[in-house]
């Protein structure tokens, strides 16, 4: 436990950040800025943007379970974690190459919308592959007791790091040179931590070969939800987390839209906007650690989600005064304080669950626990909040109309209305939190006694 521990400190303490940091920057990439290439390349098309996440996410949560099973098996998480970051980074760059799609093409709306769905898919496969299965597996290898606090951090604070490296230098390139050299640039970007990753990364010194039968018997095994749902915790905790994402991702994945064509703000601007908020989101990272070493994980998510809550209403009642033409006007208040709250709620929601669900994972299946893990933080998420999403800026969104060179093109954007549904649907998180409460105080409890025989037996 001390060689762990000492590790983490150390020079795997620094990998948990160049390669958190690199995958949170590419996430970062698909969640805000593919959705705004697609109103501003192809069309102004809510749906679009629908069917891209929810294939995007179901591809995603089945390269977990598939490359969580094989590192597993392989008792190693190294040639997952390097290869899939490079990949990741070369179908990036693909993604980006699609804009040179000629509008003039018939069906071109169509031809456009299937080909950037697989591309997006196929970035998204290896994204996982490398990220998830690969890095986060690893990353759970590495936890214990004495660096969850800082393993914590870290996971809070990179997503952070990652939406305002991504948003504000993204929302720069892609205002002065567009979106296919901003695309290119990330893709470099997480090519090269790829290549670093080959030479610096080390597999656990804990981590052992586990397999279940052949291989597919094993991968069928993850969904063995009798297994699961015996774990009467972990299920409850992602159960809560599923609620909290399906709210978030009514509005977040439309968010960068919601600010360009309804705000008025240019794409540099909202990067401004949502990197200064965040920033400050980012300081709450610290005391939240403190709160998860000392096990009050349940009473911090309950203020937590709070405060998320609060900061959607502050956007729906008060948004659509902002001043698009004066970044630092009193009118854009609301705006920095809306970022703030819902940030703050995003930050320290995975930040805690991240490391709460870690410490439930059985040891000899962490890759594929990895899988679940991304089925309730993802793929339900992912495919239920935007299907809310949809319906809602068809029947409340306002009408658009640009031009793309060969004649106008209409659609719907997406408005304020997003905001107040997802508060209405972040309340139904207290529900689960109050039942799994239960179960985690019983076994904090539990384990502190086992901890006091152990010292009078000494």
């Amino acid at each position: 436990m001390q060689k762990i521990a000492k590790a983490i400190s150390g020079r795997n303490l620094l990998l948990i950040w160049v390669l958190g940091m690199a995958g949170q920057i590419c996430w970062n990439v698909e969640n805000q800025w593919f959705n705004t290439f697609v109103y501003a390349e192809i069309a102004p098309n809510s749906t679009i943007v629908n069917w891209m996440v929810a294939v995007s996410a179901i591809v995603t949560t089945f390269s977990t379970f598939f490359f969580g099973t094989i590192s597993d098996r392989l008792g190693t998480r190294k040639p997952l974690l390097s290869i899939g970051y490079i990949l990741w980074g070369i179908f990036t760059i693909v993604y980006g190459l699609t804009s040179y799609i000629s509008h003039s093409i018939e069906g071109f709306v169509m031809v456009a919308a299937i080909l950037l769905i697989m591309a997006d898919a196929i970035m998204s496969f290896f994204g996982s592959m490398g990220n998830d299965s690969g890095f986060n597996a690893w990353l759970s290898d590495m936890l214990n007791d004495k660096n969850k606090s800082a393993i914590g951090t870290a996971l809070a604070v990179q997503p952070v790091l990652g939406t305002i490296i991504g948003t504000v230098i993204g929302g720069m390139i892609v205002a002065s040179f567009g979106y296919v050299v901003f695309f290119i640039c990330m893709g470099i970007l997480v090519i090269l931590i790829g290549l670093l990753s080959i030479f610096t990364v080390k597999d656990a010194p804990k981590l052992k070969s586990y397999k279940n039968g052949s291989f597919w018997h094993q991968f069928a095994s993850a969904f063995n939800f009798k297994r699961f749902f015996a774990m009467r915790e972990l299920l409850l905790l992602n159960v809560m987390v599923t609620v909290f994402f399906i709210a978030f991702n009514v509005y977040f994945v439309h968010i960068g839209n919601i600010f360009i064509y309804k705000y008025g703000f240019a794409a540099d601007m909202f990067g401004y906007i949502e990197g200064a908020a965040l920033i400050l989101g980012v300081f709450c990272t610290i005391p939240a650690g403190h709160f998860i070493k000392k096990n009050q994980s349940p009473g911090l998510l309950a203020v937590i989600f709070g405060i998320n809550i609060l900061g959607l209403v502050v956007f729906y009642l008060w948004g659509n005064g902002s001043d698009p033409a004066n970044l630092f006007s009193l009118a854009n208040i609301p705006l920095f304080i809306g970022i703030i709250c819902i940030g703050v709620g995003y930050i320290v929601t995975m930040q805690t669950t991240m490391v709460w669900a870690k410490e439930l994972y059985p040891d000899e299946s962490r890759g594929q626990f990895e899988g679940v893990r991304i089925l309730f933080f993802v793929l339900i998420p992912m495919v239920i909040g935007p299907m809310i999403a949809n319906p809602i800026i068809a029947s409340y969104g306002d009408y658009y109309t640009v031009d793309y060179g060969t004649g106008p093109v209409s659609g719907m954007v997406p408005n304020g209305v997003l905001f107040i549904v997802a508060a209405a649907l972040s309340v139904l998180s207290f529900i689960p939190l109050y039942f799994v409460s239960k179960h985690y105080r019983k076994r904090v409890s539990a384990k502190a006694k086992e901890a006091e025989v152990a010292l009078d037996a000494k």
